[in-house]
């Protein structure tokens, strides 16, 4: 949907405060009852129009008019409390490809940012003759997760913080060679996720879960318990 926005509760000269819009992307969850379309295989086609009959209230609207402090995650919320759909189990919006939340009808909700980095690696226990044993390299992304607390979330919706654990790393991780950071002789997609997660840990307590791509295709996350690695 497209709104516009200010957010007066931020800190005066973040951009934010001033009157700015987005192309929102809201993605709803649900686990939906045997009886809940018209007919069998109609469950998509019917959530879909519920879902945006919500969203028309905030298509080509300001969200002001709704939610007097509408950050990222006010507006998740109302989203989740307006919405009748059955079995709702998580709704997630996105404001930017770079930033989102995410929040579970359990009560649970994550603020997620995403960052980029320009890095040089060769993998030294691959097998004799495998590409990934020459030096090359990759444009990185990271997307990483921290828990948020209705009642204690910060003015910026938990972005800020993100970014202050992230900076130091990104100096050191851009335009850099893997090879030569302690931890990292072997900068393997899950190792490197794990790194990471070991490096903001201690700066960002609240950090759930660090997703690392290292192209498009294939990547690993880590959650500070198991790793999910996949390649398509």
């Amino acid at each position: 949907f497209e709104a516009a926005r200010h957010i007066p509760s931020l800190p005066a000269g973040y951009p934010g405060t001033r009157l700015h819009g987005h192309s929102f992307l809201a993605t709803l969850r649900c686990a939906l009852p045997a009886d809940y379309a018209p007919y069998p295989g109609g469950e998509l086609e019917t959530l879909q129009a519920q879902w945006r009959t919500e969203l028309d209230r905030l298509d080509y609207r300001l969200v002001n008019d709704h939610i007097a402090t509408p950050t990222d995650m006010a507006i998740g919320r109302w989203l989740l409390a307006q919405c009748h759909v059955p079995g709702i189990t998580q709704v997630a919006l996105r404001s930017t490809p770079q930033r989102g939340v995410e929040l579970g009808a359990d009560g649970s909700a994550q603020a997620w940012r995403r960052y980029a980095f320009q890095s040089a690696h060769q993998l030294p226990m691959v097998p004799v003759g495998h590409k990934c044993g020459n030096m090359h390299g990759h444009g990185f992304e990271v997307i990483l997760h921290t828990r948020l607390v209705d009642g204690t979330e910060p003015a910026d919706g938990g972005y800020q913080a993100l970014d202050a654990a992230w900076t130091p790393l990104q100096a050191e991780l851009n335009y850099a060679c893997l090879n030569d950071l302690a931890g990292l002789e072997n900068p393997t997609s899950e190792i490197m996720s794990s790194w990471i997660w070991n490096r903001l840990l201690p700066s960002l307590p609240t950090l759930t879960k660090v997703t690392l791509f290292e192209t498009a295709s294939c990547g690993a996350v880590f959650d500070g318990r198991q790793y999910r690695i996949w390649k398509d």
